[in-house]
């Protein structure tokens, strides 16, 4: 019995041992499993969190929390504006410099017209060293050979003859005179007449250009450049032969305007681009513009526009290069884009025949051109533009107690 009960506790003992060894080797397993689990979760909780506190930081420096960071933003601050103001500075300059290049092609232009012997106005009085009278504005009234008749009734109706025409030089510092070329055949009959008709009045400016409907363009080009060669003014002016004109209401709108600089005042307007053959006012470069049904860019009406000193010497110094366009309003607009010219739109400047330039004038608000929308300047002129003057007219008066 004793053996027996010493043997039993023995092979217990080996069992127990054997499933010991395998429950320890299965906690172990169990323990290897959960603490991976375990391990991981905190891991990428903690990286997360210290990924969120350096971006806290990076944020605070940003807003400015680093003294640095803050310096750097002022010296940012402080090129970005000394920048702004050189270019504004840069600008500055950049007009004056333009505006002295204006100054002095004028100054050489009548220099070179006093070697080269271009006639000067007889009756213009010297007063500065250039020997050259300073005026007002010279009016150009664009003319042909077979326009006699509307020279004729402009002469008896808006512009002073003989005496008073030399007075209104003097005294307001008007030049006013008929623009015309000369004919195909130089020395011609046309010519003959033409020459004739001055010797009678002297008030025509004959130009170096060949007379044609298709040349206006090139005539206006070459009336600017004698223009501004002969007479010293603050403005010149263009105007057809068929329009009537009030010379002291021009004047007082001119001399509103006199201490700008680089100025194109008249009737702006934006016609449409006529592409189609045999059309008034036809357009062969219509292709220029765009598609077909554009319209031109802003121009002044060619009825009457003035442009100032600076615009006629620039186009007088580079009118071998100036592009001509068809319709010589177009071509005198064309010419004036890419600079840092003036638009003055006014209305007065083109106003209807009668009744409109009446009820205006009644109303205080008198006209300075008149003329008719349906025929590009009055109807039948020679005929109709003393019942014009009659009706819309500012009187004689106006001009002589003019003060410009």
């Amino acid at each position: 019995m004793s053996w027996k009960s010493r043997g039993e506790p023995s092979s217990r003992s080996v069992i127990s041992k054997k499933w010991t060894l395998l429950l320890c080797l299965g906690c172990f397993c169990a323990g290897m499993l959960f603490t991976n689990r375990m391990w991981t979760v905190p891991e990428n909780k903690g990286i997360t969190r210290r990924t969120a506190m350096e971006e806290e930081q990076l944020k605070l420096v940003s807003e400015g929390c680093n003294p640095k960071a803050k310096e750097v933003k002022r010296e940012n601050k402080d090129i970005f504006g000394e920048v702004s103001k050189t270019h504004n500075a840069i600008q500055t300059l950049d007009k004056t410099i333009s505006n002295l290049e204006m100054e002095l092609a004028a100054a050489r232009a009548t220099q070179e017209s006093i070697r080269s012997g271009s006639p000067l106005s007889g009756d213009s009085k010297t007063t500065d060293s250039s020997g050259k009278r300073r005026y007002l504005m010279v009016v150009g009234i664009n003319t042909a050979f077979s326009s006699r008749k509307r020279r004729d009734s402009v002469r008896a109706t808006w512009m002073p003859q003989g005496e008073k025409r030399k007075r209104l030089e003097e005294e307001k510092g008007i030049i006013i005179r008929f623009v015309i070329g000369h004919s195909a055949t130089s020395g011609g009959i046309l010519d003959r007449a033409v020459e004739a008709e001055d010797r009678k009045h002297g008030d025509l400016l004959r130009l170096d250009h060949v007379e044609g409907y298709l040349e206006l363009s090139a005539k206006t080009k070459i009336y600017f450049a004698t223009a501004v060669a002969t007479w010293d003014a603050d403005f010149y002016v263009k105007v057809d032969d068929d329009v009537h004109v009030n010379i002291a209401t021009l004047g007082e709108t001119l001399v509103r305007h006199r201490k700008k600089q680089r100025l194109y005042i008249g009737c702006m307007k934006s016609g449409p681009v006529l592409a189609q053959k045999g059309v008034r006012y036809h357009e062969p470069e219509y292709w220029k513009f765009g598609e077909p049904g554009n319209k031109y860019f802003r121009h002044a009406t060619g009825q009457l526009y003035a442009i100032s000193k600076d615009l006629a010497t620039y186009i007088s110094i580079n009118q071998h290069v100036l592009h001509r366009y068809a319709n010589e309003d177009v071509s005198l607009g064309a010419w004036f884009i890419g600079l840092d010219v003036q638009h003055i739109d006014d209305r007065r400047l083109c106003c209807g025949t009668p009744p409109d330039c009446e009820w205006k004038a009644q109303a205080g608000n008198i006209c300075v051109a008149s003329f008719d929308w349906s025929c590009s300047g009055i109807c039948r002129s020679a005929e109709r533009i003393k019942e014009v003057h009659r009706r819309c007219g500012e009187g004689e008066n106006a001009l002589w107690s003019a003060s410009f």
